[in-house]
């Protein structure tokens, strides 16, 4: 089957995935701020830490553009994004392997991944993030491929864009450093990658400060001391982060991380120069994401997870397992795997408790299956007067405001409850 024919219709297949089991309502987490900021339509003119410029522009764009309302354009944005990652992520691995079971497989196992998935149910910045993400990666391997030098400028000119999407992308400037390096030798296309990105990069910090904002105001927020906070850890936490992000990385790809380190491996053998450019990003994106202290530091490992799902698809195309391929449908038991894993911890003490604890905003539902419809909505939560076991007022503070703008637009309680 032509391999673009395959992309459309893995596109096809994940955008009614994801848009089946996207939000009934407006979920916890950040998701109510991004659509208050789309509601009011007042375009981003700042690029912080955590005014993601991009999204929500796209997001207003979207919005005045087709008339729907900012939940909607949210949503469209969100899931579309995630969608046509996974076609990327098949687009890419069938480049470096050029087998077509191993590349489905691995866009499936990606689109089904747990961190991925769920952003793409919610109202986040990750799975529109991601979607640069994979086209810089889809670049690099093509310029090491197919030897095609525009791959060499797109490169640079994708992981620029994703900066102004998400910082936490600064992270993967070793890995374009590494590359730039090993194509020195093409002096014109890669000085006019290395200033495509720094046009981009450089564009961040002008923007800012032409507005009076601090230089340091893109990688920084005032609204936290996370990476502050990073620092002053235990030995005991550092540790225990560790083991967390094995947990991640195995509920996130379960059996099939076996093939994702043999998919390092063989690259390492076949491909030192790619696997050094891959290298620089996932260590730098892994190490961050492991030990940040911030309670959802799951979504930083996702640019990690691409490059590990690439990895998956280039170790199932290794020879030894091409009698896989009769089993290779196994991936698409992987949400089978996330209900049972549901079922299993609600037979625990401690699977009952945790639900009790986390109850509030769905319990095991939220925290285990991937998928969000039916769920429990934060504008209803606040409405309600309800009290949280922990801290979440900059939650509910943004939930106020968004209440108070579309009780201004007509909109009753009852209404507002339902989104």
């Amino acid at each position: 089957m032509n391999k673009y024919l395959s992309a459309l219709f893995l596109f096809i297949i994940f955008l009614g995935i994801y848009y089946f089991g996207s939000f009934s309502k407006i979920p916890f987490a950040d998701c109510v701020g991004f659509v208050l900021s789309a509601e009011k339509g007042i375009w981003e003119t700042t690029a912080s830490a955590t005014s993601h410029f991009l999204y929500i522009n796209t997001v207003i764009f979207i919005k005045n553009l087709t008339g729907i309302n900012a939940i909607e354009a949210s949503r469209f944005l969100v899931v579309s994004s995630g969608a046509a990652t996974v076609s990327v992520v098949y687009l890419t691995v069938k480049s470096i392997s050029k087998t077509e079971w191993a590349s489905l497989v691995a866009a499936f196992v990606f689109g089904f991944s747990f961190s991925f998935w769920r952003n793409a149910e919610i109202v986040e910045v990750y799975t529109y993030n991601s979607l640069w993400v994979s086209l810089f990666f889809f670049s690099v391997i093509k310029s090491f491929i197919e030897k095609k030098r525009i791959y060499i400028l797109l490169s640079s000119l994708f992981l620029g864009i994703s900066l102004w999407v998400h910082i936490q992308n600064i992270l993967l400037i070793p890995s374009l450093l590494v590359f730039l390096f090993y194509f020195r030798n093409e002096k014109k296309y890669a000085m006019a990658s290395l200033l495509i990105f720094a046009a981009l990069f450089s564009s961040l910090f002008i923007l800012n400060i032409s507005q009076g904002l601090p230089f340091k105001s893109p990688y920084s927020s005032d609204q936290g001391t996370w990476v502050e906070d990073s620092l002053k850890k235990s030995t005991i936490q550092y540790v225990k982060d560790f083991f967390q992000s094995f947990a991640y990385l195995i509920y996130n790809f379960n059996l099939f991380t076996f093939f994702g380190v043999t998919g390092i491996l063989l690259l390492y053998k076949t491909n030192q120069k790619m696997f050094f450019v891959f290298t620089a990003g996932a260590v730098c994106v892994y190490g961050f994401s492991t030990f940040y202290a911030v309670s959802d530091n799951y979504v930083f490992f996702l640019p990690f997870n691409i490059i590990f799902a690439l990895s998956i698809g280039y170790g199932l195309s290794s020879e030894k397992y091409t009698r896989l391929r009769k089993f290779s449908w196994v991936c698409l038991l992987i949400p089978v795997g996330y209900f049972v894993f549901y079922k299993v911890a609600f037979l625990t003490e401690k699977g009952k408790e945790f639900h009790t604890n986390k109850e509030y905003k769905g319990g095991l539902d939220y925290y285990v299956l991937p998928w969000m419809n039916n769920n429990v909505g934060i504008l209803e939560f606040t409405i309600d007067k309800k009290q949280a076991p922990e801290p979440i007022d900059w939650m509910t503070i943004s939930a106020v405001e968004y209440i108070k703008v579309l009780k201004s637009k007509g909109y009753t309680e009852e209404q507002i409850r339902k989104l």
